[in-house]
């Protein structure tokens, strides 16, 4: 099957995003040499189990992947309070661990999401649980940066990347022993990538299916739902976004789908932790 290479196949806000990444990597590669990236990912400490950790959970539990993020394309800011220096992501990332987070996912991307590459050590350093780096993921290049910074997960979108590029990252991910979430966001790319989930190694690869629909930005749970039924395990199949409640987890579960990734919902909340302890009650 084919894989979308030309802007134009994005939806806009996506290939916005996706044009700003590609000069924001060319700068970063021309200010790193490699060598130097080579020596930070050889002298980090080893990767945290993510994929384990999410996946270890029993059949009438949802292992909650807890999301960080200060802002979106679709929201903006998502609370006043998180501009400047009133957001600390180790202070968050505290809160969802005691509130039974299974692991963490940090958006990093700067100029549409307000994150930092930073802040992945500094949730490292507030907490035991993996991190997944969230952002988005083009170049190879970049997957050693995210090991480099401390990453134990990457986020892969299968909207943003060629077959083979894909699969590279794959494996590159499988050598640096990090897990990657592979998600998409529509039926087309679900077919298209799910021959490669749990490739090269079937213990480093999750699937995500994210129910924001990139040209709308409106979310729908129905859409894992009714996608959950063209993937054969769904031990490894995780719903993204538009999750708001302990009665979304149960139709989740309903369908065979044990982890889920939630941000805005919980971030919107004066304590993200309150917010996922409710989640999970």
């Amino acid at each position: 099957m084919g894989a979308m290479t030309d802007p134009h196949d994005h939806p806009p806000v996506l290939a916005e995003i996706l044009a700003n990444k590609r000069d924001e990597v060319e700068r970063a590669k021309s200010g790193v040499p490699f060598s130097e990236l080579e020596a930070a990912v050889a002298q980090a400490d080893p990767p945290r189990n993510f994929f384990r950790a999410v996946t270890r959970h029993g059949s009438n539990e949802t292992a909650v992947i807890a999301e960080i993020k200060r802002r979106s394309p679709s929201a903006g800011l998502i609370r006043e309070s998180y501009d400047g220096d009133g957001f600390d992501p180790g202070v968050i990332a505290k809160q969802y661990a005691e509130a039974g987070a299974s692991a963490i996912s940090c958006l990093t991307d700067e100029r549409y999401f307000g994150g930092r590459l930073s802040f992945i050590e500094r949730v490292r350093e507030a907490v035991g649980l993996p991190v997944l780096r969230k952002d988005f993921l083009i170049d190879p290049w970049q997957l050693w940066e995210s090991r480099a910074a401390g990453a134990d997960a990457v986020l892969l979108i299968a909207e943003a990347l060629t077959e083979s590029t894909l699969v590279d990252m794959l494996i590159l991910a499988q050598q640096l022993r990090m897990t990657v979430l592979l998600e998409v966001h529509s039926l087309d790319n679900l077919l298209r990538v799910r021959p490669h989930v749990g490739f090269p190694h079937p213990t480093y690869c999750l699937l995500g299916i994210n129910n924001r629909d990139l040209t709308t930005m409106t979310t729908d749970l129905n859409h894992t739902l009714r996608l959950a039924d063209l993937v054969e395990d769904r031990s490894v199949l995780v719903s993204e976004s538009g999750i708001r409640t302990a009665g979304d987890l149960s139709r989740l579960r309903e369908v065979g789908v044990g982890i889920v990734l939630v941000g805005e919902h919980l971030m919107r909340h004066e304590q993200p932790g309150e917010a996922l302890r409710e989640l999970l009650a």
